[in-house]
């Protein structure tokens, strides 16, 4: 079963990190990616540009608007994912329970939709 772990953090306290502790971060994302890879679970994944980089759009009162930055403001916003592919549920908890993200932000787990 494929399995979306999406990355949420707090850009803010991102920011305010030193080399060093964003040395240690990529670091610990780089270990966590080449483990995942082999095991032979991850299909792929990226990091996501900051949310102020972005722009959201949708459609209020039927005219379509177009505004400066990510969709939702939270604390914590989407920093990235990982598609994986295991055998079930609690595997890709397990998986998301490693995530760096799981020690300071929040990784979300949902199952792909399968059409067909």
């Amino acid at each position: 079963m494929q399995f979306m772990l999406l990355i949420y953090t707090n850009e803010k306290n991102e920011m305010k990190m030193t080399p060093k502790e964003q040395e240690a971060i990529m670091g610990a994302y780089m270990k966590y990616t080449k483990d995942m890879a082999d095991a032979g679970v991850m299909k792929h994944g990226e990091a996501l540009q900051p949310s102020m980089t972005g722009k959201t759009v949708r459609t209020v009162d039927g005219k379509k608007q177009t505004l400066a930055g990510g969709a939702v403001k939270n604390k914590e916003t989407l920093g990235g994912y990982y598609m994986i592919d295991v055998k079930n549920m609690a595997e890709a908890v397990k998986w998301a329970g490693r995530c760096p993200a799981a020690k300071n932000g929040s990784v979300e787990v949902r199952p792909v939709m399968v059409f067909g």
